[in-house]
């Protein structure tokens, strides 16, 4: 047997599970959970996060302040996330996705790091896609009106 054989995800089953912290992400946002965001993100690996037109927060204390912030106001933003494509480096590993947030379209990346045997955010950041592309995606993930055949 080769060394560390057997003791390895398969690369299929990393990206699974990496896709599966990348939906409890959006899952927690959309509950609202702020207990659940201090759980995802990292605890002993440096973090931070970009909002659309935020400036950069370094520090998980930073970070989850602007979660809480965020999680509790009355203006919460709905949002949905589309297109996701795992890459996974070793203990490393990012989502590429695209947002829809309350009808505006960002391009997002979310990191990871493997910390204690589950996927832990170390970044997120998302920024607004130019109009005329978001106007082509908006068509291509609007599921169609009226009849269904």
């Amino acid at each position: 047997m080769v060394e560390g054989e057997g003791s390895r995800k398969s690369s299929v089953a990393e990206a699974r599970d990496l896709l599966a912290a990348n939906r409890d992400f959006y899952r927690i946002v959309v509950e609202r959970d702020i207990r659940a965001m201090g759980t995802l993100w990292a605890r002993s690996a440096p973090v931070a996060c970009i909002h659309p037109g935020w400036p950069p927060l370094v520090g998980r204390e930073r970070v989850l302040q602007s979660w809480n912030e965020i999680l509790r106001s009355a203006q919460a933003p709905s949002i949905r996330c589309h297109e996701e494509y795992p890459l996974v480096f070793g203990g490393f590993g990012l989502v590429i996705c695209l947002e829809v947030v309350n009808g505006a379209l960002l391009a997002a990346t979310n990191s990871f790091i493997r910390e204690d045997g589950a996927w832990r955010l170390v970044n997120h950041q998302a920024s607004p896609v130019a109009a005329a592309i978001a106007e082509q995606l908006e068509e291509a993930l609007t599921p169609p009106r009226g009849r269904l055949n």
